[in-house]
């Protein structure tokens, strides 16, 4: 028996290929393993966890879904130092001292600091409003879950177990709607197991060629389509061996498309040299690897693969 006791629910997509159908109205291009994962996720009502490297669509995967599934979307965006009362509720407390200091004045004697601690008084944070979201539900994110630290993921095996949570003065608040959510992760450090145990679990790999020429051209429609193949071309073999080893971090999906739209700007009919030299700090994020990708390996990285050296 897992934490969710819940029976599997009907999903809202009939199939895994209904869900790669949706996901790609919703202009995101989902490999068939990854559109399994969201179809169980969505099927048996878990959290789903996804690790991978920067900007190869992990957050993008939550907004693709929200729309596909008509669902808001409440992100919760992690960082060293989040605390409870940011992701969960806190008091409006000017509110409760106001409600206080006018029964005084008017000299009631109930239990004024009971009064205070209702609904009306709560300040709603992303995981509260997923669990209070009305029908349909809602999709929450909660994007690079590894910023936070220990005590945080312990804070929220709860809410991933039972959907639920507990507020000292009100009691358990459960889900109205089990929400869609997704835990993304970097790696930056290793998440703990109780977390793991409670999430169906789907790593993202850099997207292959076709899905990627896919991506760049639904996201950028007015790059031609010699431009768009040269660029998922190049990216590619940015990434791939030997060239991929020069860099701290290959470009993700999210650098091709902004690459290709700084391209079609600068009225670019092919790629040469110059040109990805001179934007070279649209694919890369440090200075270093902006460095590395000189005219020299732009030209060898443009040429034919098998004339390549």
């Amino acid at each position: 028996m897992t934490d969710h006791d819940t029976p599997p629910a009907a999903s809202p997509f009939s199939s895994i290929d209904a869900v790669v159908q949706a996901l790609q109205g919703a202009g995101y291009y989902a490999d068939r393993r990854l559109a399994t994962a969201v179809f169980l996720a969505l099927k048996l009502q878990r959290p789903l966890l996804l690790e991978g490297e920067p900007g190869v669509g992990k957050t993008e995967l939550a907004k693709a879904l929200s729309t596909a599934l008509s669902r808001e979307l409440l992100r919760l965006q992690c960082y060293d130092g989040l605390e409870q009362r940011e992701a969960l509720y806190e008091w409006n407390y000017a509110a409760q001292l106001l409600h206080m200091r006018a029964a005084e004045a008017q000299g009631i004697s109930t239990d004024v600091e009971s009064e205070v601690y209702q609904p009306r008084y709560l300040i709603r944070r992303p995981l509260l409003q997923a669990l209070q979201a009305p029908a349909p539900g809602a999709v929450l994110l909660i994007d690079e879950v590894d910023r936070a630290d220990e005590p945080f993921e312990a804070f929220l095996l709860e809410y991933l177990g039972e959907y639920q949570v507990s507020i000292p003065e009100l009691g358990t608040i459960r889900a109205l709607v089990p929400p869609v959510t997704i835990l993304t992760s970097n790696r930056t450090r290793e998440l703990n197991d109780a977390v793991k145990r409670r999430c169906l679990y789907h790593w993202l790999d850099y997207p292959e060629r076709e899905r990627e020429l896919a991506i760049v051209r639904a996201q950028v429609p007015q790059a031609s389509a010699a431009l768009s193949e040269q660029i998922a071309n190049f990216v590619g073999r940015l990434r791939s061996t030997p060239f991929a080893s020069a860099f701290q971090r290959g470009p993700g999906i999210a650098e091709s498309v902004e690459w290709a739209k700084a391209l079609v700007a600068l009225d670019t009919i092919e790629l040469d040299p110059e040109i990805v030299v001179d934007t070279a700090g649209i694919l890369f994020k440090q200075r270093d690897d902006v460095a590395t990708l000189t005219h020299a390996m732009a030209t060898d990285l443009l040429k034919p693969e098998e004339a390549s050296s």
